[in-house]
């Protein structure tokens, strides 16, 4: 008789009961880990960045991950080094946090605020922004106003401060390990720049030389700062292939010697104005009276020109650069390419004049702080340079700003106008003297163009179906600056008929919404190039003249020219003559690394 195992009967039927539990169990627990791999921090995170996206798109940013395509539907863009740079800067920022419930919040603050900036700054600027341009923070920060730095204070320095806070300082080499694959990154675009762009064309997606914001669309915007950032400093090593100063002196004579023998010695004077928009070019908005006053309407009627100019909303020493230097401002060597000059002579537009025999003069209505102005004055070739006295209380400066009350310190263009008058009369009162270049930077309707209506009441109401309160202040603005380019001119002609004056606008201003404005007002129609389409009035001899369309760098050919009285553009190509628009400016990268070269001795 066999006997039956005791144990055998215990363990059978709690084994076939258990069977089931615990594929039930393990379901639950591959279901559970599918779920945390699914639903965590991370995937949130690129939740997060498609939404983002999508949302800044709407705005009128750049396009990123996500974004409604041609026919209405949601599109995925191919930023996939892009992706894979944010999620491994979401990784670090997670790694060094200490742990507690707010650590995934806390460690997208920096990303975001990165985002959140270079998106602002194309909304505002319609200019991709680059890491060279961060010397140019400062300069902003003068400009804010209390409302504007309060807004900082709130959503920047405080969300920073508390990631920086929670950052677990005890765990340095955690720290440091994390930070090497970016650091190694940044060093190779920084040192070894020809590798990176090598290396990146071959993984990355397309570049176009011609767009920032295309590029940026391709590639992501972390991507294409470090891009940037390594192809300024390929420029840099550009230029010592142009540093030749003992040749590049002889070029600046002999072009000096060609001038002079065909020069009538005539003065000029050429005023860049800031922001100075034309707002019957929204052919969406009507007004309810003309924006230019009857005085500009008599002296200009229908001849006023346009001028392309470098920039959108912002960056006045941009458009100096071009207007004075006769080059495109590439943004190669900087952000702003004032900010490379030292002074050394570079033998701009005053520079070649000063050749001729010339007195040039730079008056500039703001701080000589802004832009490096100072030393980009004197590499450009001004024998004097002008700026309020209260901002350079050790000058001997005859210009005042004057009671700006109610409009920042924004001096208005009739005040500085009328002080310049009265400095240049002498000069051009004296028969026995050289001739003057006298150049003006004005700074009234500037962001947020604000008005004293005890001084300069509204007069003019802006209709349309898109408002925009800051365009509209613009235009009131627009009527009382129009009567001061009037009485200007007009006095200027009284002492100096046989002379050339050139008002050209430095850029569109940036409007309340940025590029949105704009595009709403239709403003040129939202034809190719309209945002960097600018007003530019001539008078020659006493005479308005209306020339083909020019780029702002092709104002210095516009003055040698006159002065030559036509020999210049008989010898060198002038668009402006064969009124039509050349499509230059590749052409011309030699001579601004050239100039830049030299510029930044």
């Amino acid at each position: 008789m066999t006997h039956a195992d005791p144990d055998a009967a215990l363990i059978k039927p709690t084994t076939m009961k258990s069977f089931p539990s615990a594929v039930a169990l393990n379901s639950h627990l591959i279901q559970s880990r599918i779920g945390s791999l699914l639903v965590n921090r991370y995937t949130a995170f690129l939740l997060g960045v498609l939404i983002y996206s999508l949302a800044v798109r709407l705005l009128g940013s750049l396009r990123g991950m996500l974004f409604i395509d041609a026919t209405g539907g949601l599109a995925l863009g191919k930023q996939y080094l892009e992706l894979a740079f944010l999620v491994y800067l979401y990784f670090y920022c997670n790694l060094i946090l200490r742990p507690s419930r707010w650590q995934p919040i806390l460690a997208v603050i920096p990303i975001l605020l990165a985002y959140v900036g270079q998106d602002l700054y194309f909304l505002m600027y319609s200019n991709v922004f680059r890491l060279s341009e961060q010397a140019e923070i400062p300069e902003l920060l003068k400009v804010l106003t209390a409302k504007h730095i309060a807004v900082l204070l709130v959503t920047v320095v405080a969300p920073l401060s508390c990631f920086l806070w929670a950052i677990n300082y005890r765990k340095f080499w955690r720290l440091v390990a994390g930070a090497l694959p970016i650091v190694m990154l940044v060093t190779v675009a920084e040192c070894y720049p020809e590798y990176y762009t090598a290396a990146y064309r071959k993984v990355g997606r397309e570049i176009v030389f011609w767009s920032d914001a295309v590029s940026a669309e391709n590639n992501g915007r972390f991507m294409m700062l470090l891009y940037r950032e390594a192809e300024r400093n390929i420029a840099q090593a550009k230029t010592k292939a142009f540093r030749d100063r003992p040749r590049y002196e002889q070029q600046a004579q002999a072009l000096a010697a060609e001038l002079r023998g065909n020069s009538n010695n005539r003065n000029v004077h050429l005023v860049v104005m800031e922001g100075f928009v034309d707002p019957t070019l929204f052919k969406a908005a009507k007004y309810s009276k003309n924006p230019f006053h009857p005085s500009f309407q008599k002296l200009f009627g229908n001849n006023m020109g346009f001028s392309i100019s470098p920039v959108v909303g912002g960056k006045t020493a941009q458009a100096e650069f071009e207007v004075l230097c006769g080059v495109p401002a590439f943004e190669e060597l900087a952000g702003v390419e004032f900010n490379g000059f030292t002074g050394a002579q570079a033998y701009c537009l005053p520079g070649q004049l000063r050749l001729l025999g010339y007195q040039t003069i730079a008056t500039n209505a703001y701080n000589p702080s802004f832009f490096n102005e100072p030393n980009a004055y004197q590499g450009a070739g001004f024998d004097q340079s002008y700026f309020p006295r209260e901002y350079s209380a050790s000058s001997d400066s005859y210009l005042s700003r004057g009671n700006t009350e109610g409009e920042m310190e924004y001096m208005f263009d009739s005040v500085l106008f009328e002080q310049n008058l009265k400095f240049i009369t002498p000069l051009l009162k004296d028969k026995s003297g050289p001739p003057l270049f006298n150049y003006v930077l004005t700074v009234y309707g500037h962001f947020p163009h604000l008005l004293n209506e005890q001084k300069r009441p509204r007069v003019i109401k802006m209709i349309a179906p898109f408002k925009d309160p800051q365009l509209e202040r613009a235009a009131n603005q627009i009527f009382y600056r129009s009567e001061a380019i009037a009485d200007y001119v007009g006095r200027l002609l009284e002492l100096d008929e046989k002379s050339l004056i050139i008002l050209v606008s430095d850029h569109v201003p940036p409007g309340q919404y940025g590029r949105k404005s704009y595009k709403k007002l239709h403003y040129l129609d939202n034809t190719d190039e309209s945002l960097h389409m600018n007003r530019i009035l001539i008078i020659e001899d006493g005479k308005a003249k209306k020339y083909a369309t020019i780029h702002h760098y092709d104002v210095p050919s516009m003055v040698f020219n006159y002065i030559t009285e036509g020999a210049y553009c008989q010898k060198h190509t002038c668009g402006f003559i064969e009124n039509k628009l050349l499509d230059d400016r590749m052409a011309r990268h030699d001579d601004y690394l050239r100039l830049m070269a030299h510029a930044s001795e």
